[in-house]
């Protein structure tokens, strides 16, 4: 039986008038590649739907083609709203700074992560993808990452990169009103946390580690 992944990601573009931002290409690219070797089905889904703007600053020269090659998978995403959580047996959240402005916030996530989880089955999510699960509560209140073990980029990496001030709040201070059990590496080390179906990366450099373990429980 073929698994099937919902890869969520944002559809805001803008910090501020001044600085634009959108989705981190490599932390969506090494999931898609790697997920589509296993022959899992993916559907990429954001909360608008259709083109998903990408931050220029993850546009390196030195980025291989193939992570290049995954833009057209970004080109007409699935509206949030079309989907149905039965579809699927994993959801994934790439980050970058987007996600911090369209993901805590929206309810229909929100109802897919508790599904989802709920159902045993995986949700994952890296770097600020977990600004999804801010907001997230299970059906009897209780929020998803309560008592959890997670990570996600932490505060002293959002003000490594200069843009602490910029953002609605700092990811890592606001997961930790949750009360999870908040574990952070040293900045920018390839770091992730796995507690039974919830699977959490804390940087871009955690990526492939998500992916891995995602696709161990999927098969």
């Amino acid at each position: 039986m073929k698994k099937n992944i919902l890869i969520v990601v944002t559809s805001a573009n803008q910090i501020n008038s001044e600085k634009s931002t959108g989705l981190w290409l490599s932390e969506f690219a090494e999931a898609y590649i790697e997920f589509s070797k296993q022959g899992f089905g993916i559907t990429v889904a954001s909360p608008l739907g259709g083109k998903t703007p990408i931050d220029k600053n993850s546009l390196s020269t030195d980025l291989p083609q193939e992570i290049l090659d995954t833009e057209q998978f970004l080109a007409d995403t699935i509206k949030l709203d079309e989907v149905k959580a039965a579809d699927y047996d994993a959801i994934f959240l790439p980050g970058c700074h987007g996600t911090m402005f369209d993901l805590p916030d929206n309810e229909k996530l929100q109802s897919l992560l508790r599904e989802l989880y709920e159902a045993g089955k995986i949700v994952a999510a890296v770097c600020h993808g977990p600004a999804g699960l801010v907001h997230a509560k299970l059906s009897n209140g209780k929020y998803l990452i309560e008592g959890k073990r997670i990570t996600a980029f932490t505060d002293t990496e959002e003000k490594a990169a200069g843009l602490d001030q910029f953002m609605p709040f700092l990811l890592e201070s606001k997961l930790r009103q949750a009360g999870p059990i908040f574990v952070a590496a040293p900045d920018w080390n390839d770091h992730y946390e796995v507690d039974g179906n919830l699977i959490t990366g804390q940087n871009p450099q955690s990526t492939r580690s998500v992916t891995k373990e995602v696709i161990a429980k999927l098969n």
